[in-house]
């Protein structure tokens, strides 16, 4: 595959926009970061794992381009991901006295876009932050659409802003230095986008999904592209969530239930939206809308892209009840549900017989 830009997009809100680039190793050769920067005052947040193999790489280009540049390096996981170090960030912006025309670059993967993002909407009640996200999750979802925040002990994300990024710069490289765990969890997310929205998509899944696990590069720019552009239309149509952005959840409710019982940072995020989009989609067969050779689809290319598809060992059903009716979704005291209709066609609805949702529950718990 070509160096370069490969494909642009963008993401139109009613009152600005802003650009999706994919290319591979193209940051230093074909774009100028600095037009996306105001002021002078740039800060890059990143963690431990990724500083040692692309901070010095972003500070330098920064520097050619006569910014103030500084670091801040976060210890790296889900885990981390808290009021407790968004409080790092804040004292290291106060202690080199940035003022409100100040860029935070948030490099690095979800934890470190969403923390980076909060920080940005919250410090001197907003500054400017670009996403460089490293992982294919990153890339396809937590970067672009501005839902930014931290977790809470009693829920995942319930603490956050709605605030959008001047850019989101998503180079295909640096996934060659990603774990395999890290691959198959950002698949997980790109399925999601056959799911809700584009039967094609998920057919084109099930022939390829071998070869983005081995992370050929044409084919994950695509994936990406389509990811990338889905989100981009449902975010444009309700960037607030107060309708169809709701769709991007599936899988989600399940899933941020075993992240918390489980304990954040010991299931990946995608792990756990796979887990969650397989019990949707049983809830959905049970309530008589998907097909059960559709339900052993979904399954199937889940597990062919080394994603568990099963609960946690030991997780009861009162456990992903509890979690559940914390979630931020839940209206009027209603879990609200991302189900499908159909691969390709999703809905959210609290209009479902509880007995059903536990009753899968019970299943898939073993109990």
């Amino acid at each position: 595959m070509k160096v370069g830009l490969l494909e642009s997009l963008n993401v139109e809100l009613p009152d600005r926009e802003y650009p999706i680039l994919i290319g591979k190793d193209f940051l230093s050769e074909s774009i100028s970061i600095g037009k996306y920067i105001s002021g002078k005052q740039v800060l890059v947040i990143t963690n431990e794992t990724i500083a040692p193999l692309y901070l010095e790489w972003l500070i330098n280009i920064l520097g050619k381009e006569n910014f103030r540049c500084e670091s801040l390096i976060l210890p790296d996981g889900e885990e981390y991901k808290n009021l407790k170090h968004i409080e790092l960030i804040y004292d290291k912006l106060m202690a080199l006295s940035y003022d409100r025309k100040a860029t935070l670059i948030a490099l690095g993967g979800g934890v470190v876009g969403d923390m980076t993002g909060f920080a940005a909407a919250t410090y001197r009640r907003g500054v400017s932050f670009i996403q460089i996200p490293t992982t294919i999750l990153a890339q396809v979802d937590s970067s672009v659409g501005g839902k930014t925040g931290v977790n809470h002990p009693l829920g995942k994300n319930m603490i956050g802003a709605f605030y959008q990024p001047r850019c989101v710069l998503a180079d295909i490289g640096v996934l060659d230095t990603l774990e395999q765990r890290q691959v198959s969890a950002g698949l997980a997310e790109i399925i999601k986008y056959g799911l809700i929205a584009d039967r094609e998509f998920f057919n084109w899944l099930e022939e390829n999904i071998e070869a983005l696990c081995c992370r050929d590069h044409e084919k994950l720019a695509y994936a990406i592209k389509v990811s990338c552009r889905t989100k981009a239309g449902i975010v444009a149509e309700d960037e607030l969530e107060h309708g169809i952005r709701a769709l991007l959840n599936l899988g989600h409710t399940f899933g941020h239930a075993i992240e918390n019982v489980m304990g954040y940072g010991n299931w990946l995020h995608g792990e756990a939206v796979a887990t969650g989009t397989c019990i949707a989609a049983e809830m959905s067969r049970k309530m008589g809308f998907l097909e059960q050779s559709d339900l052993d689809r979904i399954i199937d290319l889940h597990r062919r892209a080394q994603l568990p598809i099963e609960s946690p060992s030991g997780m009861t059903s009162k456990q992903y009840i509890e979690a559940m009716g914390e979630d931020k979704k839940v209206e009027n005291g209603k879990i609200r549900l991302v189900l499908l209709e159909k691969i390709g066609k999703a809905f959210v609805s609290d209009d479902y017989d509880d007995d059903i949702l536990y009753s899968v529950l019970k299943e898939v718990c073993k109990e």
